[in-house]
C-alpha cells in the first residue's frame, strides 16, 4: 500500500517548504525598492529624485519613438533612444537632471525660483560621458522669466553647448564670440516662437567642469535678454539628441544656488570648504585619504565632492564613499553614515588606485557646486 502523504513527517517537510516559500517572497518584497531603483524610465515625461536633491527627467517631447533612462546616485543614462529628427529641425527630447522647477515638478529643498539681484552665486559642476554613434549636443538649459513661474515655458532661455557631435547647431544665427567664466565661446541668439534663446557654444568638447551658473546670466543680462528683476527658474543639464543617443550619461551633477548680495559676492547663508589630501605613493600605484572639512555656517547634507584625476591615474577601489567614475571627472558621495557634514565639522574617504608616470595631486575640488580650498 502506498504510504500516505499526511505521515507527520511529510507535514513537517510540507510546512518547511512553505516556510521556505515565505521566505523567498519576503526577500523579492524586501529587494523590490532596489530593483525599481534601478528600472528604466520611459514614460514620455517620467522623472525621479537623486541625491535627495536633484530631478532626472526622460523629458522626450519631440518625437513618438521609445525612449528611456536610468537615474544613478550622482546623474543618469540614456539606455534606449529610438528614432530620429531632421537635423535642421528641433531635437527628439531634453533627457536631463535639474535643480529648481520645470512645469510645476520642483526638485526637493529648491529655492528656485530667485530674483537674479538677489543670487549672490549659483556654482555648478558636471561630468558628462559621450559615445560616437548619435547625433546630439550636451548642454545645460538654465531658465530666465519676469515673473517666479513654475509652469509652462519661460522667456529666456541660456544654453551652454558643451559638446555637439553632427550636423546641427544653435536656434538663430551667431553674433561673435565671448569669454565667460574663463572660457571662450561662440554665441548665438535668436528665438523658436515661445521664447528667446541665447546660446554659448564651446570650441571643443568640455567633458567636465565646475563654474558659476550667474556669470552667463549676467552676460545674458548686460545684452537686454533679461534682468536683474527676473527670476532664476531652474539650472538643467542633459542631452539634446537628434539621432540615436543611448549610452550617454550625466555621471555627476552638483547645483546649489547661494542667496545674498551679489555686488559683495557673499551669501547668506555661507557655504565653504576646505580639503586635505594626504597620500602614499609607491610606483604604480597609490592611496588618498582626503577630509572634507565643511568651513561654513550651514550643514552640507548631501555631500558629493567633484575633482579631476590627473591622466594615468585610475581608482581600484574606494572606501567611506562611493566613487565614480575611475578616472577623469570624477564624484564621491557620502554614504548612509557619514552623508552630512555639520558646520565645522569634516568627513573623511578615501580610496587606492593604479599610476603611470610622474604622480600629480587631483584638480578642482568642488563641495555640492562650491569650490573648496
Amino acid at each position: 500500500m502506498q504510504a500516505s502523504s499526511h505521515r507527520p513527517g511529510a507535514a513537517r517537510g510540507m510546512l518547511g517548504a512553505l516556510l521556505l516559500a515565505l521566505a523567498a517572497v519576503a526577500a523579492l518584497l524586501t529587494a523590490a525598492p532596489a530593483a525599481l531603483a534601478a528600472t528604466p524610465i520611459c514614460d514620455q515625461y517620467g522623472s525621479t529624485t537623486i541625491q535627495g536633491r536633484y530631478v532626472v527627467q526622460n523629458n522626450r517631447w519631440g518625437t513618438g519613438a521609445t525612449q528611456c533612462v536610468t537615474a544613478t546616485a550622482t546623474g543618469f543614462q540614456v539606455t534606449r533612444a529610438d528614432g530620429a529628427v531632421p537635423t535642421d529641425g528641433a531635437p527628439k527630447s531634453y533627457p536631463s537632471v535639474f535643480n529648481g522647477c520645470h512645469y510645476t515638478n520642483c526638485s526637493p529643498g529648491t529655492v528656485l525660483p530667485a530674483k537674479v539681484s538677489g543670487i549672490a552665486s549659483a556654482p555648478t559642476g558636471i561630468s558628462y560621458g559621450y559615445v560616437g554613434d548619435a547625433v546630439y549636443n550636451a548642454s545645460y538649459d538654465i531658465w530666465l522669466d519676469p515673473t517666479p513661474r513654475t509652469d509652462g515655458v519661460n522667456r529666456t532661455e541660456i544654453m551652454i553647448w558643451f559638446h555637439k557631435a553632427g550636423p546641427i547647431q544653435p536656434i538663430g544665427s551667431p553674433v561673435g564670440t565671448a569669454t565667460v567664466a574663463g572660457r571662450a565661446w561662440q554665441v548665438w541668439t535668436g528665438g523658436n516662437g515661445s521664447n528667446d534663446v541665447i546660446s554659448f557654444v564651446a570650441p571643443s568638447a568640455i567633458t567636465g567642469w565646475s563654474f558659476d551658473v550667474m556669470d552667463f546670466v549676467r552676460e545674458t543680462v548686460s545684452r537686454g535678454m533679461a534682468g536683474n528683476d527676473w527670476y532664476l527658474t531652474s539650472v538643467q543639464a542633459g542631452f539634446e539628441p537628434w539621432q540615436n543617443g543611448a549610452g550617454l550619461t550625466v555621471d555627476s551633477f552638483s547645483s546649489a544656488v547661494n542667496l545674498g548680495d551679489p555686488g559683495t559676492g557673499e551669501p547668506e547663508p555661507s557655504t565653504a570648504c576646505r580639503v586635505t589630501y594626504a597620500t602614499n605613493v609607491w610606483t604604480g600605484g597609490f592611496t588618498a585619504d582626503v577630509t572634507i572639512a565643511n568651513t561654513g555656517s550651514v550643514p552640507v547634507d548631501p555631500w558629493t565632492l567633484s575633482f579631476t584625476l590627473p591622466s594615468g591615474q585610475r581608482i581600484t577601489q574606494a572606501w567611506n564613499a562611493t566613487v565614480t567614475p575611475a578616472s577623469g571627472a570624477v564624484t564621491a558621495t557620502g554614504l548612509a553614515h557619514n552623508g552630512r557634514i555639520a558646520a565645522g565639522a569634516s568627513q573623511t574617504f578615501g580610496f587606492q588606485g593604479t599610476s603611470s608616470g610622474p604622480f600629480a595631486r587631483p584638480s578642482g575640488f568642488s563641495l555640492n557646486g562650491t569650490l573648496c580650498a
